[in-house]
């Protein structure tokens, strides 16, 4: 899909860092007593629905997290949509960088939702959104009506590589009551890959019917830019700056360059095992120091799905995406992507 980027925002010089250390110190605080207080307001839920079918407790609970992202839709700027294990951390870390440069901001910030934005007012307040919960709260299973004033960044990878992360997710990083929520099997339980990767509620066609549904009601949206994983990989300081230009917010060339290197695979790894972003909850810290699998960082190969299955697995795998992906991605067999 083209796009046209939005006017730029207007730069005033940056202060000292120091100048945000306590902002940005105070504003953790104060996300960190939002999270308390969603914890307590759904563990009140269970508690009132105590007696209930598990269905009813966990189709309430999903009401309650679509209006508590409702309520972020409405006041962002940019929203970034993505299945989960498509490179949002790589992709916030990245774009945390780039401000950080762009305005001095404290190097152990992470981009939350409108942090950077009290520190910065220039700086977008951007909703990170799996898209999980928001049509249980508003009913609309079968658009993205609720998104279509917004600029939207939707952030696609291969599905084949995001199933097979996705496993691992599942098996060594997912807390037991998501796995009810979403529909994943049951803790506990195990299962082989290449059945997980094929299951209908937890893998490929699950992610296959998130991407068609984008695909189709991508032209009713306000804007819209298309960032594949891919794309980043291959060419990611030219990737980067076409976003940051999408986003209203553009980045110079050693600002972006600098951004791409600190975002390195490596480096998200060693930032990781030192939990760098720690004030930014668990989003950045491994589940167990021992288990290269249970890190959030794992291997970030394009392709690597290949490396888990034998040859017919792999042909029944090739010929689900191609008959049922929507070719604006690129990622069938004899199609590109529609290009942003």
């Amino acid at each position: 899909h083209g796009y046209s980027a939005a006017a730029p925002r207007k730069l005033t010089p940056a202060p000292p860092k120091l100048v945000y250390a306590m902002p940005y110190f105070v504003h953790t605080l104060r996300q960190a007593s939002r999270s308390v207080g969603k914890k307590l307001s759904r563990r009140i839920l269970k508690l009132f629905m105590i007696f209930s079918p598990e269905e009813k407790q966990t189709a309430a609970e999903r009401r309650l997290r679509g209006r508590e992202q409702v309520r972020k839709l409405r006041q962002a700027d940019i929203v970034i949509v993505s299945f989960g294990k498509s490179g949002r951390t790589w992709l916030r870390v990245m774009l945390s960088r780039a401000y950080q440069k762009m305005h001095g901001l404290p190097e152990r910030a992470l981009i939350g939702f409108d942090n950077f934005h009290s520190m910065r007012h220039e700086i977008p307040r951007i909703f990170f959104t799996h898209d999980n919960y928001i049509k249980d709260y508003t009913g609309h299973q079968d658009s993205k009506v609720d998104f279509y004033d917004k600029k939207v960044v939707l952030m696609a990878r291969d599905p084949r590589d995001v199933a097979v992360s996705q496993f691992f997710q599942w098996k060594f990083r997912m807390k037991p009551g998501k796995k009810t929520l979403n529909k994943y099997p049951e803790d506990g339980r195990e299962v082989e890959m290449y059945d997980f990767v094929m299951d209908q509620d937890a893998g490929l066609p699950h992610i296959i019917r998130f991407m068609n549904l984008w695909a189709d009601e991508s032209d009713k949206l306000r804007s819209f830019f298309l960032l594949r994983y891919e794309d980043l990989r291959a060419q990611p300081q030219e990737t980067l700056r076409k976003l940051l230009d999408f986003m209203g917010t553009p980045g110079t060339q050693d600002q972006i360059e600098d951004a791409v290197e600190f975002s390195s695979v490596e480096n998200m790894k060693k930032m990781e095992q030192q939990k760098t972003f720690w004030l930014s909850g668990g989003r950045m810290v491994p589940k167990d120091r021992d288990n290269p699998h249970s890190y959030k960082v794992r291997r970030a190969k394009v392709g690597g799905y290949k490396d888990y299955f034998d040859d017919q697995q792999v042909e029944a795998i090739e010929q689900l995406v191609d008959a049922t992906l929507s070719p604006t991605f690129g990622y069938n067999r004899k199609a590109s992507p529609t290009p942003s």
